[in-house]
């Protein structure tokens, strides 16, 4: 693999990898900033229930595990060269919905839009990377005599 490959697919991993272990190790707080955004659907409340008793957890703090493992395992997959293909789809899915929900920017205003609507663009580009990752997968150049 080219090693300018390699060293791409790292840094374009790296914020996935840092946010999923933060997450990971503050569960309550990433819990309290998914509490008020996210609402269970009605036909999935008994479902929540049970999962809930279950774990012992509370749906917010379900989603906060989550939210880190999937960041994290899916960054290391790529990082790692496996299964890049499905680890970027998921990452990417992961990052527009967490764009849509977290960073909703049409519905403020101010300086809260601006830094918002930056955040959501700086998502965008980077599921942009990931769907370059999608595209070419495990890429690796032709050699010379391949051609």
């Amino acid at each position: 693999m080219h090693i300018l490959f390699a060293i791409a697919r790292v840094l374009l991993v790296l914020i996935f990898v840092l946010s999923g272990a933060m997450k990971l190790l503050d569960i309550p707080a990433t819990a309290a900033q998914i509490q008020p955004v996210v609402t269970i659907p009605d036909m999935l409340k008994d479902f929540v229930a049970q999962v809930e008793a279950v774990t012992g957890m509370n749906w917010p703090s379900l989603l906060a595990v989550l939210a880190g493992v999937v960041e994290v395992v899916a960054a290391l997959l790529i990082a790692f060269n496996i299964g890049t293909r499905g680890a970027a789809a998921v990452l990417a899915i992961f990052t527009l919905v967490a764009t849509f929900y977290f960073h909703a920017f049409w519905n403020m205003s101010g300086e809260l839009m601006q830094t918002n609507m930056i955040h959501a663009l700086k998502n965008l580009s980077i599921i942009g990377g990931l769907l370059v990752m999608v595209v070419l997968g495990s890429w690796r150049p032709l050699r010379s005599n391949e051609i």
